[in-house]
């Protein structure tokens, strides 16, 4: 799925932190734990240098712990990045992301200068909750659409600590194309841009590969359905979810998937492995390779004179 979602607000905030990070002594990025991979940002790995980072799994209470488990190791494999989870009703925690900040950065003397802090994260992440949560009282606006935080902004917190605010936002190329997907399903995307039944059935074809008895127990159901389609219009048949002539509304049903994996009501469920992302970003780099191959192999031909 192709998501064209870019603001103009969102392309400045881009070019706002591709110009400040690089004078950052700790940056921190707010990932959704259901989705490290497709909810991080692009950006932070090219411009960070050696900058310590802290990489905070938000909504811990809402993914799978073993998978979580699983992306802290394979995150903390990077130099210079710690991980922390956190949950996304249980502000208190939030506190040990400025303990380990002070463990990160053991040489600056904050007697003599703040220690430069940025927090970013994609829209509806929980990063203006945490923010709140850290600086003690509400100075970041929260929300449950995304694109709530438009304008950067420094923040004073306790000991000596300047937290630069970065709008939430998501990057023009979404590859792989999953990860648009992903994105779609914990509500990181407007759903003014999505087609919400074409998202829905990815997170149901997902959910019976993954997830399959955890379906069947939610949805009262005596055995699993072979794929998304199926499981929907059996979620549909089990609601009473009809349309004119008996046909099955899947719009409804849609609402019910997405509304059901965002709240928790359907468990604790990731929605993507190391393993997984891995074997999807070399098959993605694969057909980018092989689509640049074709592109000079035509222009090749056209360069070559026309025989007579």
């Amino acid at each position: 799925m192709a998501i064209n979602w870019f603001p103009g607000h969102m392309h400045k905030a881009r070019k706002e932190i591709k110009k400040v990070m690089p004078q950052m002594d700790l940056i921190i990025e707010v990932l959704d734990a259901r989705i490290p991979f497709s909810s991080e940002n692009p950006l932070v790995p090219n411009l960070r240098g050696d900058t310590p980072l802290i990489r905070v799994l938000n909504k811990r209470d809402l993914a799978d712990p073993a998978t979580t488990e699983q992306w802290q190791s394979w995150l903390e494999q990077e130099r210079g990045v710690r991980t922390i989870t956190l949950t996304h009703n249980q502000r208190n925690e939030a506190m040990g992301i400025l303990r380990l900040a002070e463990e990160m950065t053991p040489d600056h003397d904050r007697q003599k200068s703040a220690l430069r802090v940025m927090i970013l994260g994609i829209p509806n992440v929980g990063k203006s909750t945490i923010i709140n949560t850290l600086a003690g009282r509400p100075v970041a606006k929260t929300g449950n659409e995304p694109a709530v935080t438009r304008a950067q902004q420094a923040i004073k917190l306790p000991d000596n600590i300047l937290l630069y605010d970065t709008p939430g936002f998501l990057w023009p190329k979404l590859s792989p194309e999953a990860c648009g997907y992903r994105l779609a399903i914990t509500g990181a995307i407007r759903s003014a841009v999505l087609d919400f039944e074409d998202v829905a059935l990815f997170e149901a074809d997902y959910l019976i590969q993954a997830y399959p008895e955890l379906v069947k127990a939610r949805y009262g159901l005596e055995q699993i359905p072979v794929d998304g389609l199926a499981l929907m219009d059996a979620i549909a048949a089990k609601r009473r979810f009809f349309s004119r002539g008996g046909i099955p509304d899947l719009h409804k049903v849609s609402e019910v998937l997405l509304n059901e994996f965002r709240s928790g009501t359907l468990g604790r469920i990731s929605l993507e492995t190391p393993e997984m992302v891995e074997r999807e970003t070399a098959e993605a780099e694969k057909l980018e390779a092989e689509k640049a191959a074709r592109k000079e192999e035509t222009k090749e031909k056209r360069r070559k004179p026309a025989r007579r």
